[in-house]
């Protein structure tokens, strides 16, 4: 079972993660959401396609772009579509 947590709030949950480059990317329906909060922040990937984030916010703190999916990936990632990984200090645990 992987764990995602953030200001000791756990973010995502679940042992259906796929494991891509070292990253684990939960299935939405594992994400608790209401943590999310939609950033403008975009990035491209040469084999996965282009990213979107997510800030996370927790007891009133932000923590900027700390979560990404590919709404769209290319064929090669297509898996993981909706799949949501996280950073910058959010800690995974597997």
């Amino acid at each position: 079972m992987s764990k995602a947590t953030w200001e000791e709030v756990v973010l995502a949950e679940s042992d259906r993660c796929i494991t891509i480059e070292g990253n684990q990317y939960f299935p939405p329906d594992s994400v608790h959401r209401e943590y999310l909060s939609e950033s403008e922040s975009r990035t491209s990937c040469p084999w996965k396609g282009k990213a979107s984030y997510f800030n996370v916010v927790v007891k009133g703190k932000t923590n900027a772009n700390a979560a990404w999916y590919y709404p769209s990936p290319s064929a090669a990632a297509a898996n993981i579509k909706g799949y949501i990984a996280f950073w910058k200090g959010v800690k995974v645990e597997k």
